[in-house]
């Protein structure tokens, strides 16, 4: 059952550039507010395999959940679907010089990763949600 995440609208949480800044680390506005990249393999959420919720580090939005996170050895923390289909937005990403679907908290319109369908992974979407760990935060199940 793959989730239809809702389509772009006007931002829940809206602050300034000045106020982003003032939240989020240096590191975290370049992933979150400039749609940057953390290096393969340096996230701090790659490998956990903790129960729990993994909201926006920007807003606090909800997003995944740990039942599904999955191993796909490519670096990033992956799922196969949203918590929710309302919790992000996907949209259609040509920088690189490639055509990716990128994803945003729908909260807060933050950058979270890009998706991608049909690479194999046994998962019941057959979608792979590529996200930076530095976007997230995980709050343990309890």
């Amino acid at each position: 059952m793959t989730s239809t995440p809702r389509s772009e609208s006007s931002p829940e949480v809206a602050l300034s550039d000045e106020e982003w800044r003032a939240r989020l680390t240096p590191a975290e506005y370049a992933v979150l507010r400039e749609a940057g990249t953390e290096r393969p393999y340096t996230g701090e959420y790659t490998d956990t395999e903790t129960a729990g919720v993994y909201e926006c580090r920007a807003c606090g939005a909800a997003l995944f959940r740990s039942t599904e996170k999955f191993h796909s050895h490519c670096g990033w923390p992956s799922f196969f679907d949203p918590a929710d289909s309302d919790a992000v937005i996907l949209r259609s990403d040509d920088s690189l010089g490639m055509r990716r679907v990128e994803v945003l908290c729908a909260s807060c319109h933050s950058h979270l990763g890009h998706v991608f369908e049909g690479e194999g992974y046994s998962t019941p979407t057959d979608q792979r949600y590529c996200i930076n760990s530095i976007s997230l935060r995980l709050v343990p199940k309890e």
